[in-house]
């Protein structure tokens, strides 16, 4: 390992030796699942879209998890093709199914900031605050659990924030604009 793998690689397993524990566990395996195929975001979208008081924030939701997947999943994932934590780092045991795919960035992280920034930035503050948190919630676990390094899941936070922030600004730019123009014409 060289660089930053050596340095995340140290890092995950002093989480695994500090902080797994048998009460934590079960609650962190949890926190994470709700993240695999991005089910939890998912759902979020279509609930959002479902209401009509949420539509337009179910509709930016929707566009920050496709744009996430292009760029996170099929791109950069490909592009990078970074060996997952748990191949590589001697002593290091994860502790759920082990994915398939490469391992940067993280999925589920970037998946959760997608959303999660565009739900912070177009809804009160305490509200946007606590989904956040849960974001943050499921990219931890991804380092507890052992299937990423930490900057796959630092990089998952940033192009997920970044992608979700430049969804509400296309949307309020472009798309809020031409509709409301629509309504009066």
């Amino acid at each position: 390992m060289h660089g930053f793998s050596e340095t995340d690689g140290q890092i995950l397993l002093w989480i695994q030796e500090h902080l797994r524990n048998d009460t934590l566990t079960p609650l962190v395996k949890g926190v994470t699942y709700l993240g695999n195929y991005g089910a939890l975001m998912i759902a979020a979208c279509i609930v959002l879209m479902i209401i009509p008081k949420t539509r337009k924030l179910g509709l930016i939701c929707t566009a920050a998890m496709v744009v996430n997947v292009i760029v996170n999943n099929v791109m950069l994932k490909n592009i990078f093709d970074r060996t997952r934590p748990y191949e590589v780092v001697d002593g290091l045991r994860c502790i759920v199914a082990k994915p398939l795919d490469p391992s940067f960035p993280s999925g589920h992280t970037s998946a959760s900031f997608s959303v999660g920034s565009v739900i912070f930035g177009e809804v009160p503050r305490k509200i946007g605050a606590a989904v956040l948190v849960l974001c943050a919630m499921i990219a931890f676990s991804r380092l507890y659990v052992g299937v990423h390094y930490p900057t796959d899941v630092f990089c998952g936070m940033v192009s997920g924030t970044l992608i979700g922030c430049f969804c509400c600004v296309m949307y309020h730019k472009y798309i809020s604009r031409n509709m409301k123009a629509l309504h009066r014409g």
